[in-house]
């Protein structure tokens, strides 16, 4: 705990014992004033109001208290802000490690990276590494402290594959981006020298795929136009010799503008030159200009302010020394009881909410479509249509009412939406075995899509591996998620049985944590084949 003005703190019994010293000389006046007319009066006139300049006293410690500024505690704010989609593609070739700039490309681009982290705080913000193969290292998120941990870890180690596949980098950030289907514009933004082993047609065609999908690439520069060699130091930064290849010759690599240029003109992107210092500066300009939806974040706050907790304890005791007062005591009951009253008969009602209690899934479905088509509610009364019909069983209309829920902006109600769509095709799945497959296979797209809004919940991880590994006529199903709370009234909350399989949830987490434990095997195989003879496929490994 701390306080914002800790005299004010200190100087508090010291103003509390002066207002205590107030009260009672006041009081002692006035019964002294009393016994002038009668020593009868003098008595009523000491017997009342025993008590009270103790209570003052009370209430002037604890406002001072509180206008000392406590402070203490952590606490969860989510905030509304207007956020784009942008994924960041970090060339992890061993070209990056050239240092024709300073200290080397690779460390350039991670500083310029940290940068543009750090101006777009707020924005949905996604990681791809790329060299001989590109890999997720971070889906869209807001969390900008994570992103700085992956970033200060690039390096070309953490790949499996050698080389420069730019087509495949550019595949996998429009991936990543279409997995979101916000009105924001989507961005991707790229960090390379250029260097690309893959076709140049193949790259140009995937490049005009991020056009026509309406993904703005921005490509940033690294390196210089001179050949220069690749260095190799060891984990204290001392040179062990230059990178070279199978006829162990020295490999040169420069930047190749003429690449960029070309992928610029085919996505109709913009290119950011290597020249410049502040690439980051330049990227934030570009993306600022463009299109933003609606985004909510969460952020902890340390060091509460506290001060209306000893504020409000001293309107309590300032009230209660009021109310107990003869008069004031039955005014406040009269008031009491009819505003009590009043509010009863004002608490509004639902009869939708009700029948759900109830169990009657279909008169709610019923009463709550009415609700969605006359207006009222919003998304939220086409989520609360939607999972009333899952829960009467009536797959098909349950679909339609939470594809529309799934539009919405509020990320809440959309991965609720997603996720009871994800539960839909399950039960579908196993009710209709001649098409399992295509029901399964949307199942696990609207749970992966779940996960990008929320990829530490459970269950939707859970189902998730429910819908890869169940058989096609094995059908399945889990458990359902509550809709948002529709202006403070209860809504209603899908459940269903677990179907009888060994798998755990636990056992699902670990399973899809499996892309990532495998990562980690190949980057300790890559470490021990350090030194070793390359592959005799005779592939560029730079």
């Amino acid at each position: 705990m701390r306080y914002d003005a800790p005299l004010v703190l200190y100087a508090a019994p010291l103003v509390a014992a002066l207002m205590l010293g107030l009260a009672l000389w006041g009081r002692a006046a006035r019964v002294r004033h009393a016994r002038r007319w009668s020593g009868e009066l003098a008595r009523t006139a000491r017997d009342a109001n025993r008590g009270v300049a103790l209570w003052l006293g009370l209430v002037t410690l604890l406002a001072m208290a509180a206008l000392a500024g406590p402070r203490w505690g952590r606490q969860l704010v989510t905030t509304d802000t207007r956020a784009l989609d942008l994924v960041i593609a970090v060339d992890l070739s061993r070209s990056m490690l050239a240092e024709d700039v300073e200290p080397s490309r690779l460390v350039r681009a991670r500083r310029q990276v940290r940068r543009l982290v750090h101006d777009l705080q707020g924005d949905r913000l996604g990681l791809v590494g790329f060299a001989g193969r590109s890999f997720i290292l971070s889906p869209l998120t807001v969390d900008g402290s994570a992103l700085h941990l992956l970033v200060d870890a690039l390096h070309p180690d953490m790949v499996s594959a050698g080389g420069s596949a730019l087509g495949g980098a550019l595949r996998q950030g429009r991936e990543l981006l279409q997995a979101s289907e916000r009105l924001a514009d989507r961005v991707l933004v790229m960090f390379t020298d250029g260097e690309a082993h893959d076709a140049l047609s193949a790259i140009v065609a995937a490049a005009e795929r991020l056009r026509r999908d309406g993904i703005r690439l921005i490509l940033v520069g690294e390196g210089g136009t001179d050949p220069v060699r690749i260095p190799l130091r060891s984990p204290d930064g001392e040179l062990t010799g230059y990178h070279r290849d199978l006829a162990d010759n020295d490999v040169l690599t420069m930047r190749r503008d003429d690449i960029l240029m070309t992928i610029a003109d085919a996505a109709q992107g913009a290119l950011v030159a290597a020249e410049m210092e502040d690439q980051a500066g330049a990227v934030r300009d570009l993306v600022l200009s463009y299109k933003r939806a609606p985004e909510s974040s969460t952020a902890a706050m340390h060091d509460i302010p506290r001060g209306w907790l000893p504020l409000l304890a001293a309107v309590l005791v300032l009230l209660v020394v009021t109310v107990t007062r003869p008069t004031a005591a039955l005014i406040g009951l009269v008031l009491a009881v009819g505003w009590s009253a009043g509010a009863q008969a004002q608490a509004p009602r639902n009869a939708a909410d009700e029948a759900w209690r109830d169990g009657e899934f279909a008169r709610a479905a019923h009463l709550y479509e009415l609700q969605a088509r006359a207006g009222e509610g919003g998304d939220t009364a086409r989520y609360n249509a939607g999972t009333a019909q899952l829960a009467a069983g009536r797959l098909e209309l349950a679909r339609r009412y939470l594809e529309r829920a799934a539009e919405t902006l509020d990320p809440e109600i959309r991965f609720r939406a997603l996720y009871n769509l994800g539960l839909s095709s399950l039960r579908s799945a196993g009710a209709d075995s001649a098409n399992a497959d295509a029901h399964l296979a949307d199942a696990r797209a609207r749970y992966r899509e779940a996960l990008m809004l929320r990829p530490g919940d459970r269950d939707a991880k859970w189902n998730l591996e429910l819908a890869i590994t169940t058989l096609p006529q094995g059908g399945g199903a889990g458990q359902g998620a509550a809709p948002p709370t529709p202006q403070g009234r209860e809504g209603p909350d899908v459940a269903s049985a677990r179907p009888p399989m060994s798998l755990t949830r636990e056992q699902a987490e670990q399973i899809l944590q499996s892309i990532a434990a495998e990562e980690r095997r190949t980057r300790l195989n890559l470490s021990r084949r350090a030194g070793q003879v390359r592959d005799a496929r005779r592939e560029k490994d730079w």
